[in-house]
């Protein structure tokens, strides 16, 4: 993860923290499918968001471990929020070009926390990376880089 801003080369400071993103970074109103990986953000800045989740039997797979896809629905959730808050005050949007999602440890659910961070953001595109860690024993379970494509934000939002 980043621990530097100078590396990115964008100003840390503005941080907006709450239980929902800031109204000009979020849709109006969450997916079915999102609300279903049970993503919730908790703090949201342009160079990184923390959130979390719970899982549970409907996450899991005939053998009883969370499945991988809804780590890989996490790191776009968590890296797509942080890279749309980052040009949302250009009027553009952030899409999703490339996701790579490594799962590290087998989990039967519970709560997880959600840490993003960019790793490069410039006017055509982003990489951010997304850690998945247990609550309860502090292991990571997966890990992925997002790079979204900032693009104009369309004049009429989807039905």
């Amino acid at each position: 993860m980043v621990d530097s801003p100078r590396r990115i080369g964008v100003n840390r400071r503005r941080m907006h923290t709450g239980q929902n993103p800031p109204p000009e970074a979020a849709p109006t109103k969450v997916s079915r499918f999102v609300a279903g990986t049970g993503f919730a953000i908790d703090a949201v800045s342009v160079t990184s968001l923390r959130a979390h989740a719970y899982h549970g039997s409907d996450h899991q797979t005939e053998w009883g471990t969370v499945r991988g896809g809804v780590y890989a629905s996490l790191v776009e959730c968590a890296g797509g929020a942080g890279a749309g808050r980052a040009v949302a005050d250009r009027g553009q949007i952030a899409v999703g070009v490339r996701n790579g999602t490594d799962f590290l440890r087998v989990s039967s659910g519970g709560h997880v926390d959600i840490a993003a961070e960019a790793l490069f953001q410039g006017r055509g595109q982003q990489l951010w990376d997304v850690v998945i860690t247990q609550s309860e024993t502090e292991e990571v379970l997966a890990r992925g880089q997002l790079r979204p494509q900032n693009i104009p934000r369309p004049s009429t939002p989807p039905p």
